[in-house]
């Protein structure tokens, strides 16, 4: 995988990605039950703090070249440390993948195929990830490159194309439920910049490893902004959103643009592009979590494990027994589980990376000095 180098413009593309895919389940909805009408001011605030991270990523790893999350680990803590580190990793992918997967599956058997058991609304996805895990990095990236732009149009467009039906009402009261309920325990809503797991391990893949700092803040910022007109929109459309589980929010907003009476259904062509963005989604993680597993082996081949990570997507997806199980997940347990490993964790170790690799240059430098 490695042997395939990308511009500074794709790997913006692939954070983003993880960023997007998020947006087009329940995320929205989540951080509209956690901050209310203040969800906007709250994005805002995390935006910024999110910004910050990624700069003191690109800072932390700037002392480490092409070296990854993995490569680092094994700096700080040997083997021991770089395996326990790549399992996370990639429990991390696998489940949150599994259940995004999942979580959008069920939306689509609610809106186009309720009589459809749920393996066979899944299994689609997982014959494209064999398909893509037969072709090289470079033709994924190739493949999210085409679609990422698409994507973020729909959404800018659907929030344009509902913008009379907004009642602008709902954004308040400003603060929601109060100042510390937005600026105190809403910073938990920094979850939904997980798309910044990507950073770790992007400098690995760069044709121009100089753009690194362009890289963490530009694709941050695009997923703020993107994040603001998928809120926006359901905030503004709607109120039950907030206090009910419903699935794919986003296209039920995309069901209230009206184009006369040759323009029927246009929620459709949205749902068409969302299930192509799903798919680069699980591309990414699916390519990540080989990509980790081959360090931790050192394995040089990739076909081996081409088909056994998409097959225990589909396994993990499975095991929840139904959508109030997913949902539990969702808002119970991810969201804590993407800030241990994202925002503590992954920080952690570069900081502990760095504070060794300065310690080594201090006593080089003494062992100089005594030696003149």
């Amino acid at each position: 995988m490695t042997d395939t180098k990308i511009t500074s413009k794709e790997a913006i593309m692939i954070v983003v990605t993880i960023f997007v895919s998020h947006t087009i389940v329940t995320l929205p909805q989540n951080l509209l039950s956690n901050t209310k009408s203040a969800t906007l001011i709250n994005l805002l605030y995390v935006g910024i703090i999110a910004i910050f991270i990624a700069y003191l990523i690109f800072r932390l790893l700037k002392n480490f070249a092409s070296l990854d999350i993995i490569d680092i680990s094994h700096y700080l803590g040997g083997s021991v440390l770089k395996n326990i580190v790549g399992i996370i990793f990639i429990a991390y992918f696998i489940l949150t993948s599994s259940n995004l997967l999942r979580e959008f599956c069920e939306g689509l058997r609610v809106a186009f195929f309720p009589m459809t058991n749920i393996l066979f609304v899944l299994v689609p996805f997982i014959i494209v990830l064999f398909i893509t895990n037969s072709l090289s990095f470079g033709s994924n990236v190739k493949t999210i490159s085409l679609i990422f732009p698409i994507v973020l149009i729909s959404v800018v467009f659907l929030f344009f194309g509902n913008f009379d039906n907004f009642s602008f009402g709902r954004m308040f009261p400003i603060l929601g439920k109060g100042f510390s309920d937005t600026f105190i325990t809403g910073i938990s809503n920094i979850f939904a910049f997980s798309g910044i797991s990507c950073l770790y391990f992007i400098p690995p893949y760069l044709k121009e490893p100089h753009k690194m700092k362009r890289i963490c803040l530009s694709s941050v910022l695009i997923g703020l902004l993107y994040f603001l007109f998928c809120t926006a929109t359901i905030l503004l459309l709607f109120s039950f959103f907030v206090d009910v589980d419903e699935v794919l929010p986003l296209y039920s907003a995309a069901s209230y643009i009206e184009f006369g009476v040759f323009f029927q259904r246009v929620e459709t062509f949205f749902m068409l592009i969302w299930i192509l963005e799903i798919g680069c989604y699980l591309i990414v993680t699916n390519r990540f979590s080989i990509s980790i597993f081959q360090k931790m082996t050192n394995l040089k081949i990739q076909k081996p494990l081409a088909m056994i990570f998409p097959l225990l997507i589909l396994g993990f997806s499975l095991l929840p027994k139904n959508y109030s199980v997913i949902r539990f997940l969702e808002t119970n347990i991810y969201a804590y589980f993407i800030i241990g490993i994202v925002f503590v964790l992954g920080i952690a170790i570069l900081l502990l990376a760095n504070l060794k690799k300065r310690k080594e240059g201090k006593l080089g430098n003494e062992t100089l000095a005594k030696n003149m």
